[in-house]
C-alpha cells in the first residue's frame, strides 16, 4: 500500500511523479531564500541597525540633497567636495557600526544618543549631576534657585533651574 521510500500511499504517487513534484517544490522554497540565509549567516554576531544608525542615514540623505541643491545654485566644487566628504564619513561610520562585532560599545553609543534625544524632548525638567556621587537628578524647570537633595547619597546642593 505504501511505497518503500515515502509515507505517501502508492495510489497518490503515480510512478513517483508525486515525490518528484514535492522535491521540486522544496528545492524552489530553499533556493528562493538562499540569499536571505547567506545574509543572516553573515550578520550573525554583528550589531545591525538601531536608532543612531537611522538618524545618521537620514542625515546623510538630507546632506546629499542639500549638497545637490547648493551645487546647482552656486556651482562651487569646494563646497560640493566638503559636504560630500562629510556625508561620506557619516555613511562610512553608519556602515561600520552596523557591521561591527563589538556589540557592547555600539549599544553604549546608541544609549547615549537615546538619552540625548530624551533630554531634547523633555522641556519641563532640567537635569543636574550630584557633585558628590555624580548621580543624575531631574528637577522641574523655572522654579528659580532651589535646594536639590540627591536621592542616591542624600547630598544637598543648590542650583538655578
Amino acid at each position: 500500500m505504501f511505497s518503500e521510500t515515502s509515507c505517501i500511499p502508492e495510489s497518490f504517487c503515480y510512478n513517483n511523479i508525486c515525490m518528484l513534484e514535492v522535491h521540486i517544490i522544496i528545492n524552489l522554497i530553499y533556493t528562493e531564500n538562499d540569499g536571505d540565509v547567506m545574509f543572516r549567516r553573515f550578520m550573525y554576531g554583528r550589531y545591525g541597525t538601531d536608532k543612531l544608525n537611522l538618524a545618521m542615514v537620514v542625515l546623510v540623505v538630507a546632506l546629499s540633497l542639500l549638497n545637490s541643491l547648493l551645487f546647482a545654485i552656486f556651482e562651487s566644487s569646494v563646497l560640493y567636495s566638503l559636504l560630500s566628504s562629510v556625508y561620506g564619513v557619516l555613511l562610512f561610520f553608519s556602515i561600520y557600526r552596523m557591521l561591527s562585532r563589538n556589540i557592547a560599545a555600539r549599544r553604549a553609543e546608541n544609549q547615549k544618543w537615546l538619552n540625548f534625544c530624551k533630554r531634547l524632548r523633555d522641556r519641563d525638567n532640567r537635569y543636574f549631576r550630584c557633585p558628590h556621587c555624580r548621580q543624575r537628578v531631574r528637577v522641574p524647570r523655572h522654579k528659580g534657585k532651589i535646594s536639590i537633595r540627591c536621592p542616591k547619597c542624600g547630598e544637598k546642593f543648590i542650583r538655578k533651574t
